[in-house]
């Protein structure tokens, strides 16, 4: 079984200042005026595939607060198949796969439907989300924190 090495908490307290790096990069995207259905969506995806549990379960609990509706949340995993995403969620989602996995860089055909629906501001704050989740979930991972309870404290900061 796993279990934590450090906590979320103990991030806080040892390294405040990146800490409060990682929270402010990735709240830009929603501050400039990006849909946050959105951006949690893109946080959440990125956390599966990095298998950050933390994040993962923070992240749904984010997403479910501002509304996305659970049969996206259930089947994000799947989001190519299931219907129940638009050409611009897609177009995110495939921008956030591509910048995650980074395995063979950023094909021009992902770079295309991005650009087809986002302008130059919207994808690099998008960008901008996607690598801050990224940094977060190096944390999250590394240090196996445990994943927040489903009333979780409001104005928590992790992005």
């Amino acid at each position: 079984m796993s279990h934590a090495r450090r906590e979320y908490a103990d991030f806080q307290a040892l390294a405040p200042d990146a800490y409060q790096t990682l929270a402010a990069l990735g709240a830009l995207a929603a501050k400039a005026g990006m849909d946050k259905q959105l951006i949690e969506l893109v946080k959440l995806r990125a956390s599966q595939i990095n298998s950050c549990a933390f994040c993962v379960q923070y992240h749904i609990l984010q997403a479910e607060r501002l509304g996305v509706p659970v049969d996206k949340l259930n089947l994000l995993v799947a989001w190519r198949e299931a219907p129940q995403f638009s050409t611009r969620e897609r177009a995110a989602l495939a921008w956030t796969e591509a910048l995650t996995l980074l395995t063979g860089g950023v094909g021009d055909d992902v770079y295309e439907q991005a650009r087809s629906e986002f302008s130059d501001k919207e994808l690099t704050y998008l960008t901008s989300a996607v690598a801050s989740i990224n940094a977060w979930n190096r944390f999250g991972a590394a240090y196996r924190w445990t994943p927040p309870a489903r009333q979780m404290q409001a104005g928590a900061a992790a992005s």
